[in-house]
């Protein structure tokens, strides 16, 4: 059972594939995205609830945090996967108990704008953190600004790709250490815990 009391971050995060578009490729910055998702992890699990789009890229990031902290904290973590992609899922998703499988259609992206608007639209989100990433971040964060107007909002344009196009592109608090801070555990402690 999900607790209520934790307060839910938002993880919106990939790894750009290099057979998509070369514009999300071209700035990725692989190794901040891997080291951004584990700091972000390892920083909040203790003390808020995180969910995300099971991405194969970035579920087994998180599977690590969890085993190499020793944590049994299964209810400070909740996957969304749209069974769009069943036969595809990483075996990381095994690991977790709190999975969300959401409805399959014939169509690849209504079947992933489902998935979002179940993520997004029926959770309460403190915060939300957009890391590298391809045209879901770009998506993914229009869609949380409009559910979620008064959340924080982390777009690591320093991971490049997708986040840093929205860091560029959208209207928000700007803050330069999204773009040249990659010391992302310090980051994540004074933006999400010691103001908490």
């Amino acid at each position: 059972m999900v607790s209520k009391k934790l307060k839910n971050i938002f993880l919106s995060a990939s790894i750009p594939l290099p057979e998509r578009d070369p514009k999300y490729i071209d700035s990725a910055d692989v190794i901040a995205i891997r080291d951004s998702v584990i700091a972000l992890a390892t920083t909040i699990l203790p003390h808020y609830r995180l969910i995300w789009g099971g991405h194969p890229s970035i579920t087994p990031l998180i599977n690590y945090v969890l085993q190499k902290m020793n944590l049994t904290i299964q209810d400070h973590v909740l996957l969304y996967q749209s069974r769009f992609f069943e036969n595809f899922f990483p075996e990381d998703n095994n690991k977790f108990e709190n999975v969300r499988l959401t409805p399959a259609n014939d169509d690849r992206e209504i079947s992933l704008g489902l998935m979002r608007e179940l993520m997004i639209g029926t959770n309460d989100f403190y915060a939300g953190v957009f890391i590298g990433g391809m045209e879901g971040i770009e998506i993914e964060y229009k869609m949380f600004r409009e559910f979620h107007p008064n959340a924080k909002v982390i777009p690591l344009g320093s991971t490049g790709a997708g986040s840093k196009m929205v860091y560029d592109n959208f209207d928000f608090e700007k803050n330069e250490r999204f773009l040249e801070d990659y010391a992302y555990m310090s980051l994540f402690q004074d933006l999400l815990i010691k103001n908490k």
